[in-house]
């Protein structure tokens, strides 16, 4: 096995590579570069004979890929003799390979140097005159998507290479800053007679594109403005309105005397879809997404929980409750539910199906819960076979209720209702068709036609409470051809 040892070129400038750097890729014959698409390669050509990676660009889709390879050609080539991979800048800095390397190299008993030179974090700073001991974030361009970004901090915005990739990073860094923000574009960091930079607006970047190439970076400067954009400004406002200072009314709300909230917000969620008003849909979920933080807030006062264990907790739920995506396991996606169940009752620790029926929440709507009952049930094969067996139960809990009616019998009244209900729910759920949206279509369809029916009266100069029920009847069925 040989020793592999991981150099930085530096920024750019050949002044900014190490002694220890240089000394040692003059003294190599085994010399490999991620790419040489570098200024500092351009003067060490004549000094070093050297192997570029750069086709690994060519043949892979994505980075990820090309990083992977690059390292898993390093490590081969390693196992016969030593080397020097050489890397731009810093070898810590920004450099995905490295740390797949000494990954691979401790699973294949490699030994590993890293000999660093100037990063151009560094040259960044030191080119545009500010201390990094304000604090600063650095993030690759191409995970941006998945990078939380702060604008109290510096942030340093790496690989852009183009103006495609200035467009992506535009509309995301849109998302946490005003448009108006001031933006750096920062060519050539570190390299005389190159360096460049550019204060724009955030909204113009992508605008520049002569500016864009390998050298290019971009730098934030932090922002005083504030966009309150993610669930943890809603954390922190929550936080003042429950502090000594804050709301009285905030201050003593408890689990308990929230618990209604949540149930109405949720409910008015419902309704802004079906209004299709994307406007009042973001304020509702803003509502609900409040009760939620609310309560983590209170859990967090009391010790028992947090916003983070809130979060821990669904993901890893999802996780769990999601094999075929997370660890790739063959699922029948035609019996997902079943399989969803099933992991449901894993995770409750549950050994029966009774028990996944008395977890149903009992604050749930009647007709929900019925639909819930059923479908659990049926995962296990209780359930109707044929419609047809359905329609039938639906007569003769209808033919009992009037039974029942006929002698008078209270009790069994309300019983033999709820077996009615809970019959037309199973022919709902046969039929594909929801019973709670159903009803409310006939709710809807009742208030629009009453609504005729007033409407009416008092063009007659009438009361309805002044009116025959026959005279009512006729304005109804008028009703039900608006």
């Amino acid at each position: 096995m040989g020793k592999i040892s991981i150099v930085g070129l530096g920024p750019g400038d050949y002044s900014l590579i190490s002694q220890g750097a240089l000394e040692l890729l003059q003294s190599s014959d085994r010399i490999f570069l991620r790419t040489e698409k570098h200024p500092t390669v351009d003067q060490l050509k004549n000094q070093i004979n050297y192997t570029s990676l750069d086709y690994f660009y060519e043949k892979e889709e994505n980075f990820e890929n090309v990083y992977f390879h690059i390292s898993e050609f390093i490590i081969e080539k390693a196992k016969e003799g030593d080397l020097v991979y050489a890397v731009p800048g810093h070898p810590r800095v920004a450099e995905k390979t490295v740390g797949i390397i000494e990954q691979l190299a401790t699973e294949n008993n490699i030994e590993v140097e890293v000999i660093a030179s100037m990063s151009f974090v560094d040259a960044m700073f030191n080119y545009l005159a500010v201390d990094p001991a304000d604090g600063f974030r650095l993030v690759d361009a191409f995970e941006l998507e998945n990078s939380p970004i702060d604008p109290r901090t510096n942030t340093i915005v790496t690989q852009v290479y183009d103006e495609f990739i200035a467009s992506n990073v535009k509309l995301k860094l849109m998302d946490y800053y005003d448009d108006e923000q001031e933006v750096y574009i920062v060519n050539g960091a570190g390299i005389k007679g190159l360096e460049q930079k550019v204060p724009v607006k955030l909204y113009e970047i992508d605008r520049y594109r002569e500016l864009f190439d390998y050298l290019t970076s971009l730098y934030i400067p932090k922002s005083s403005k504030k966009m309150y954009n993610t669930v943890y400004d809603l954390q922190s406002v929550m936080k003042i309105l429950r502090s000594p200072d804050g709301c009285e009314w905030d201050k003593k709300q408890t689990h308990e005397t929230l618990k209604k909230s949540l149930i109405e917000e949720a409910y008015e969620v419902n309704q802004a879809i079906d209004n299709d008003d994307i406007d009042e849909l973001i304020e509702e979920l803003g509502d609900v997404l409040l009760q939620v933080i609310f309560h983590c807030e209170i859990g967090e006062e009391e010790g028992f929980f947090n916003l983070g264990d809130v979060t821990s907790a669904i993901c890893k739920k999802l996780i769990h409750r999601h094999p075929h995506v997370f660890k790739r396991e063959e699922i029948d996606m035609n019996e997902f539910d079943k399989t969803w169940e099933n992991l449901k009752r894993e995770e409750k620790g549950e050994t029966t199906v009774t028990e996944g029926l008395k977890r149903i929440p009992v604050y749930l709507p009647a007709l929900m819960k019925a639909k819930k009952i059923q479908k659990k049930a049926a995962l296990v094969g209780f359930d109707w076979e044929d419609i047809n067996d359905v329609y039938k139960k639906v007569v003769e809990e209808y033919q009992e209720l009037l039974d029942e009616c006929k002698s008078g019998n209270i009790k069994y009244i309300k019983e033999e209702l709820g077996d009615l209900l809970f019959s037309i729910v199973n022919l709902a759920r046969f039929l594909k068709v929801d019973p709670e949206e159903a009803l409310n279509i006939t709710n809807d369809k009742f208030i629009k036609r009453f609504d005729f029916v007033e409407q009416s009266a008092i063009k007659l100069n009438k009361r309805l409470e002044d009116m025959t029920l026959e005279e009512m009847d006729e304005l109804w069925e008028q009703a039900k051809f608006q």
